[in-house]
């Protein structure tokens, strides 16, 4: 239940949902007002307002910004994987249960994609086993870890539907292989409250981000709005609300991890 409760407000509350919905709620009210015969200047604010912000938060520039905010760690120093003993690559994106051009095999994308393709490298660098860990992409990772970067899986974590679930039904596993310090690979913005779930269940992280923030040249188009950046706010808006309310439910032990 819980989890369904924040999807359903991810959705309404952060971009492009709730920027729309004032700009919905202006818009109502301007009609309403206008079938009176009278204007409606708190409908056009929030009409004007909706609209501002899903400019803004498409704008490159911002995106990028945002994004910098989210992200906590620097990129992995290879010297820092010595005495670990797994790698940990989490899920996080719309899995493709059947894509046509693997001839129906399970695939993933997007996001989820960057994070293998790093999980991959490392795997194969340092010799480690990998742990995936989603309820409904664990199949897809698996699939492309082995076909697409010629890296076996060691365990497969099939049940998590969030970060904290990802953390407390993945801990039991590798504890039960001896395993105490991992590498926990996921997206730069969404590795700070990941490694926080980790390491509330006892074990020793150590942070590996995929996607981490680099300076780039600015051009005409890094002020033209588009659905990437909008995409990109919308990732790094949901980290830096998502940390705090990770802290906030975890003092009364509401959602706490069991060491």
């Amino acid at each position: 239940m819980f989890v369904s409760i924040k999807m359903f407000l991810h959705t309404l509350l952060l971009p492009p949902g709730g920027p729309l919905l004032v700009a919905v709620a202006g818009a109502w009210l301007i009609a309403r007002r206008a079938r009176r015969g009278a204007a409606s200047p708190a409908g056009w604010s929030l009409l004007g307002t909706g609209l501002a912000l899903l400019w803004v938060l498409a704008t490159p520039v911002i995106a990028d910004a945002l994004s910098r905010a989210a992200q906590r760690y620097p990129a992995l120093d290879a010297d820092r994987l010595a005495g670990a003993q797994a790698i940990v690559i989490l899920g996080g994106d719309y899995p493709r249960v059947s894509a046509p051009e693997y001839h129906g095999e399970p695939a993933v994308g997007g996001r989820l994609l960057g994070r293998i393709a790093y999980g991959a490298y490392l795997a194969r660098r340092s010799g480690l086993p990998v742990l995936v860990s989603g309820a409904l992409e664990s199949a897809g990772m698996r699939a492309a870890l082995a076909r697409n970067f010629g890296v076996q899986t060691r365990w497969v974590e099939a049940r998590s539907r969030d970060t904290f679930e990802n953390a407390a039904f993945s801990a039991p596993i590798l504890k039960a292989a001896g395993v105490s310090r991992i590498v926990l690979v996921t997206d730069a913005e969404h590795e700070w409250r990941a490694a926080h779930e980790f390491a509330g269940t006892g074990l020793s992280v150590v942070p590996a981000p995929q996607g981490v923030w680099a300076p780039a040249r600015r051009t005409f188009l890094s002020y033209v709005p588009n659905a990437f950046a909008l995409e990109e706010s919308t990732a790094a808006l949901y980290e830096l609300i998502g940390e705090p309310v990770r802290r906030l439910l975890a003092a009364p032990g509401l959602r706490r991890q069991a060491p």
